[in-house]
């Protein structure tokens, strides 16, 4: 338990540090793929969810059922939040358009 712990503790220490020194070009494409792991973790919660249907149990909610939606409310905030924070990431990359200059007034 203390091992499990411990390999728990440094892989948080780990990903904060690899999370905040990616550059920002690297960004968009990271997101991509955090969102690819999250919808393969969408489809494992469906089936923990599915878990006493499949079994052909009483039908009680039990611990698979619920672990399952928790991780299925979860990963959609992720998919969704990504998918936005993405668009918001290319959206700075877009030129923006000037405004048309003022016609000149006169006979030059």
């Amino acid at each position: 338990m203390v091992l499990r712990l411990a390999i728990f503790v440094m892989a948080i220490f780990v990903g904060y540090y690899v999370v905040w020194s990616v550059t920002p070009a690297l960004h968009t494409p990271l997101m991509a793929v955090t969102n690819a792991i999250s919808s393969v973790i969408i489809v494992g919660a469906l089936l923990a969810a599915a878990a006493p249907a499949l079994m052909e149990t009483d039908g009680a909610f039990g611990f698979a059922q619920g672990a399952g939606l928790v991780a299925i409310v979860l990963a959609s905030v992720n998919i969704f939040g990504g998918f936005l924070v993405t668009q918001r990431m290319l959206a700075m990359y877009k030129k923006k358009e000037r405004p048309a200059a003022p016609a000149a007034k006169g006979g030059e």
